[in-house]
């Protein structure tokens, strides 16, 4: 019983847009009185030689801030919208620091709304 609602709660999660993913981190920073801290940029390991097996699609995204561009304070803003639990000051610091992780192991879906978010505030971004 435990192991299908726990199915259908990553499902669940896997479909939810950011702005539902954040609205659902604030209720559980609230219901159990935690914070949330964005997790630091870890390099990937790299693989050791060439496979012979076809490529799986990929399907978990990190969204990186390669350069904020000319509008430094649009891509602040437009970074504090997909990532609610960074402050004024992190989220500068992000975008100061580009080439930059900002969001890690996200879905396609909430990748893609990212980049295009981010990319609309004329930040370059690249999802890796």
């Amino acid at each position: 019983m435990a192991k299908l609602i726990k199915e259908e709660l990553i499902k669940a999660v896997e479909e939810m847009s950011v702005l539902e993913l954040s609205e659902l981190v604030k209720a559980l920073e609230e219901k159990f009185g935690v914070q949330a801290m964005a997790p630091m940029a870890s390099a990937p390991a790299a693989s050791n030689g060439a496979s012979s097996e076809p490529k799986e699609e990929q399907t978990i995204f990190n969204v990186v801030v390669a350069s904020a561009g000319a509008n430094k304070l649009g891509v602040i803003k437009a970074l504090r919208e997909l990532v609610p639990t960074l402050g004024l000051k992190e989220a500068k610091d992000l975008v100061d620091a580009a080439p930059k992780e900002v969001m890690t192991q996200v879905n396609k879906k909430t990748a893609d709304e990212a980049k295009t978010k981010l990319a609309a505030a004329g930040a370059t971004v690249e999802l890796k």
